[in-house]
């Protein structure tokens, strides 16, 4: 009798369950897979993230329910950088390869150019440009300085400009076409965010 009445009195927990957390790696598998692999250049060391990624968001710290999908992409670069371990030294400038698997880079060229970003370039501009983090949150996380965080993002905009650059004049070899003179959607959208480069926190 007792038993019964606390449970109709009972309120729903605020905070997000092991169980939210499933269903939310499961409906985004492919966006917070893409970030893991996109962050660590890897196949292997992507599932892995993955995987160290839910693991963190059910055990760890409890978290609000309608913060449960950001803490869930949150969990994914924090386990990402526990992995590679970025640097913004020279060790940084060899990077990371990108992975075996030739499907999961041919996306956009932009793509290809991201994966091929020495490691600590690479972090910061996932998390600053399309993350949204701000130069002060990735400093934190990524431990250098702010000023490091928008060398190394100056630095990655200026090698993925490059890239599709050299890949759209491969293309337009091969295919014995002029390079287009007009900016396609994703050159577009690397121009608006190169004004990040400079940008404030």
């Amino acid at each position: 009798m007792f038993g019964a009445r606390k449970t109709r009195n009972q309120e729903p927990s605020p905070y997000a369950t092991r169980t939210d957390f499933c269903r939310i790696f499961e409906k985004d598998m492919k966006r917070l897979y893409r970030l893991s692999f996109l962050l660590t250049a890897d196949e292997a060391m992507a599932e892995q993230c993955f995987v160290g990624g839910l693991h963190i968001a059910q055990t760890e710290n409890r978290v609000f329910k309608e913060w449960a999908e950001s803490w869930a992409r949150r969990t994914i670069i924090l386990n990402a950088i526990r992995m590679v371990r970025p640097r913004s030294s020279s060790e940084s400038t060899a990077g990371v390869s990108g992975g075996s698997n030739d499907d999961a880079v041919t996306g956009p060229h932009e793509i290809a150019g991201i994966l091929e970003l020495p490691a600590f370039e690479r972090f910061a501009f996932v998390m600053s440009v399309l993350e949204g983090y701000s130069d002060h949150e990735c400093s934190l996380h990524l431990a250098c300085t702010v000023g490091d965080v928008r060398t190394a993002r100056t630095r990655a905009l200026e090698r993925i400009g490059r890239f599709t650059e050299l890949h759209k004049k491969v293309v337009s070899i091969v295919s014995g076409r002029k390079t287009p003179g007009e900016n396609s959607g994703s050159d577009l959208q690397i121009e608006a965010v190169s004004g990040l480069a400079a940008s404030g926190d």
